[in-house]
């Protein structure tokens, strides 16, 4: 079933083409909630916009790989859109330069209906002109992407994951409604974990994670980059090409993964100091970078 899945998700894959000096950044796992005490991004806040800055001045293009908003415990987008306007707005710039692509991912599947997507567009972001309109109302949610390099044959498969974890995928709605209304309490007045996330459940995790292992194996060692685990992941080269782009809500820090120069990182973007007064926001290379043709 879950290979039935992935194979699906490969064949629809939205297919984008790009040269060799193209610098991409990944990202997954914001859970953007209502800053409330189970909203996890809230104290990443800082350092998550810092990162986001820079790249777009550095002219990166941004690829979040799903989970980028927290729909289970939230029911509505309006709170979380107030708390975190100004990401929004600098998600709206990446868009407007066409350097832009969100998947959608399990805490956030309500995207994947176009309709969705273009009811919380026109209630936060109403276009003053055609011009407008047009600029920004094509953005579009994927579930997989299929990027393409110039003078290769090869590709890199992005996606959530969740692909791969059969309740989170088949089954989104049933852990929804327990992470909703009884787990998020749970772990706030006992510390209990939620065993729908392979985030917070070990056996979870190392399932995805060979599911995963075993459909690249399938697939003539076709190189993935996707999230879901929360778990970073940059294999040697001639290992298995599972890439994890770890999460954004780390304590105290955020894991992405970068493509630049044809070559592939993973890094970590982190607080230096933990005086309030003194708080410079630093990156450091935690894996790479390694030439992209050792992969694909």
């Amino acid at each position: 079933m879950v290979n039935s899945i992935l194979n699906k998700a490969f064949k629809n894959a939205k297919k984008v083409s790009f040269s060799k000096d193209i610098k991409l950044v990944f990202f997954s796992d914001l859970h953007k909630g209502d800053n409330s005490y189970a909203d996890d991004f809230r104290n990443n806040i800082r350092i998550y916009s810092h990162a986001l800055t820079s790249y777009y001045d550095a002219g990166f293009t941004y690829i979040e790989l799903g989970d980028g908003i927290e729909l289970w415990e939230n029911k509505s987008f309006r709170p979380i859109f107030k708390s975190y306007k100004p990401i929004f707005e600098l998600l709206e710039k990446f868009h407007r330069q066409k350097r832009l692509f969100l998947l959608w991912g399990n805490h956030d599947m309500e995207f994947r209906d176009p309709i969705m997507v273009e009811k919380v567009l026109r209630t936060f972001f109403t276009p003053k002109n055609i011009k407008d309109k047009e600029a920004f109302f094509d953005l579009e949610y994927y579930e997989s992407l299929l990027l393409e390099f110039e003078n290769s044959n090869r590709s890199i498969f992005a996606i959530h994951g969740h692909q791969a974890d059969y309740m989170n995928y088949r089954h989104w709605k049933f852990n929804r409604f327990f992470v909703r209304y009884f787990w998020k309490y749970m772990q706030k007045w006992f510390g209990i974990r939620d065993p729908t996330s392979p985030a917070k459940n070990y056996k979870e995790l190392i399932k995805v994670e060979r599911k995963l292992s075993q459909w690249i194996v399938n697939n003539n060692q076709q190189m993935v980059i996707c999230g879901h685990t929360h778990r970073p992941r940059f294999p040697d080269p001639g290992d298995i090409p599972l890439f994890n782009d770890g999460s954004c809500v780390h304590p105290s820090s955020v894991i992405g993964i970068e493509i630049e120069n044809f070559h592939i990182s993973l890094v970590r973007w982190h607080q230096d100091s933990a005086e309030k007064s003194d708080k410079r926001v630093s990156k450091t290379i935690l894996e790479g970078p390694v030439s992209l043709d050792k992969y694909l």
